[in-house]
């Protein structure tokens, strides 16, 4: 059998820790689920983060930073509404088929509230510039327009909503949608 690095192993426990972080969120996730989910004990999760922050953060970073490689190879070489579309199919394609993905975005969310109202300033500041690096993903395709950026990260998070609450894809809540948001039934819950 060969064996990991500990770089393999960390990605192993990043991603892991998206699935655990968001099924339960950051105050319902042990690290043991963690650990256990990887397969390695607690003490050699330790080794490779200082705590249970520390993996939040990398999980958070990841999320976000996978939420901008799908836009930028979707909208890559187009400009406008192609590029609006491409990336909405994209997005809609991604939150069907990993669904903890999305919720690991509510989690996020959710998680920088409750640690700025506690006083802890170093997440909502990793993703806020997480967000960031998604709002400059999509600006630039979609012409560089404030408005048009703004409605389309608007009508993600709708969609994020929406799926997270569970409306099935042919209610009439999706009807004001992009198409390529809420096309082929792909938002149907498996």
């Amino acid at each position: 059998m060969v064996r990991m690095s500990a770089e393999e192993r960390r990605e192993s426990v990043i991603r892991a820790a998206m699935r655990e972080f968001a099924r339960g969120g950051y105050h319902g996730t042990s690290t043991e689920a963690i650990a256990k989910r990887v397969g390695v004990s607690q003490p050699y999760l330790f080794r490779l983060f200082p705590g249970k922050k520390a993996i939040f953060l990398a999980a958070a970073e990841r999320c976000l930073d996978d939420s901008v490689r799908t836009f930028e190879k979707a909208s890559e070489g187009l400009r406008g509404e192609e590029a609006l579309h491409a990336m909405a199919d994209a997005y809609t394609r991604v939150i069907a088929e990993e669904p903890e993905r999305l919720l690991m975005q509510m989690q996020m969310y959710v998680a920088v509230a409750a640690a700025e109202q506690a006083g802890d300033h170093e997440l909502g500041e990793a993703v806020r510039a997480g967000w960031m690096r998604l709002w400059d993903t999509v600006h630039l395709p979609l012409g560089a327009d404030i408005d048009e950026t703004t409605t389309f990260l608007a009508y993600g998070m709708l969609v994020n909503c929406l799926v997270a609450m569970g409306f099935p894809p042919q209610h009439r809540v999706w009807e004001g949608l992009y198409p390529s948001a809420r096309s082929k039934g792909r938002l149907e819950k498996g």
